[in-house]
């Protein structure tokens, strides 16, 4: 039987990770106010999928809103800060670029 596990049995915070081998991936979650300091992930794309609320994330200091079902695509060498303006939810995909190791 399959091991089934929903974003609600993640309780980590605000990272949890849900696959630890590539492509690494965790549910972000943010209180309203919150953010996470910038940074960046090189060698790998950075897919941000917004689940619920309404984060700002800025990408080398550009500004973009992610809300409910918004899909953000980046690479990793791109610095990166998101920011809560509401409660939020988001699911973070690291996917190593083919040839790459990361």
């Amino acid at each position: 039987m399959p091991d089934v596990q929903t974003l609600a049995d993640l309780t980590e915070e605000p990272h949890a990770t849900v696959f630890a081998d590539a492509p690494r991936t965790v549910r972000l979650s943010l209180d309203a106010g919150e953010s996470l300091p910038e940074h960046d992930h090189p060698g790998v794309d950075v897919l941000l999928v917004g689940l619920e609320g309404h984060l700002t994330v800025e990408l080398d200091g550009d500004p973009h809103d992610v809300r409910d079902g918004d899909v953000l695509r980046v690479a990793g060498e791109h610095r990166i800060e998101p920011r809560a303006r509401d409660d939020s939810t988001a699911l973070v995909v690291l996917a190593p670029r083919e040839g790459d190791d990361a």
